[in-house]
């Protein structure tokens, strides 16, 4: 199979401090990579270079074969990214803000109405529709974030803490949803809630200061520890690589 994402030898330095030092690996159609790591352990970082938002020191990232730094606009078309935090215009309804998200797309007229439709019914945002965002609570806005970049149903997702926020209703929403439509996408969640790793994900990576240091199955990794709990062996991993 072909992989939608490709990374190889990523890095990034600031001044002397290397945030991501050599990160390769690959992600297939049908594949949830959980992307796990301690604090400051370079998982946003590599994300935002995944997504174009940061520019590497050194290395490479495809999505859909596209070079992110040489061809940034048709890598990006086919990349839905929910970054950390899920910055929104506040002031906006979750409508207004829609429809501004399916214009950017390029989508006009019936086309764009019926993205917002489905990316409203797909996140269950349709009570809350017409609130402004700032008036919502951190798991809706999260959901708003998802909305966005499930509007226009790409192949590649890239999601950075998706639950944060949620009440366990919503998570449980959530990870149905990833799960649904995972068979046609790759998907990167960068997490540090490692349940969400044993209910979505088909695979995980844990990097610890900048590298990788673990590439397997959660049930691989979860084999690594006495007890069989994969928060054990995740912890294990990252003090011997601190």
């Amino acid at each position: 199979m072909t992989a939608l994402i490709e990374i190889e030898s990523l890095s990034k330095r600031f001044g002397a401090f290397t945030a991501v030092d050599n990160v390769s690996f690959s992600v297939e159609r049908g594949e949830v990579l959980g992307f796990l790591g301690p604090n400051g352990a370079g998982k946003s970082t590599t994300m935002k270079m995944l997504a174009g938002f940061v520019t590497p020191s050194a290395g490479t990232a495809r999505i859909c074969g596209y070079d992110v730094g040489r061809a940034p606009v048709a890598a990006r078309r086919a990349l839905g990214y929910l970054p950390e935090g899920a910055p929104t215009y506040p002031e906006m309804t979750v409508l207004g803000f829609l429809r501004f998200c399916a214009a950017i797309r390029g989508y006009t007229g019936a086309a764009a109405e019926e993205r917002v439709d489905w990316a409203l019914s797909l996140t269950t945002l349709g009570g809350v529709r017409l609130q402004p965002i700032e008036t919502l609570s951190k798991g809706f806005k999260r959901r708003v974030g998802l909305a966005q970049a499930l509007m226009h149903d790409p192949p590649v997702l890239v999601l950075d803490e998706p639950t944060d926020g949620l009440d366990p209703n919503q998570k449980h929403e959530v990870r149905t949803l990833i799960a649904r439509i995972s068979p046609q996408k790759a998907i990167v969640i960068s997490t540090h809630i490692l349940e969400e790793v044993d209910a979505v994900c088909s695979r995980a990576i844990i990097i610890a200061r900048g590298k990788v240091v673990a590439d397997a199955t959660p049930k691989e990794l979860a084999a690594k520890a006495p007890s069989g709990k994969l928060d054990d062996v995740f912890r294990s991993i990252t003090q011997q690589a601190a």
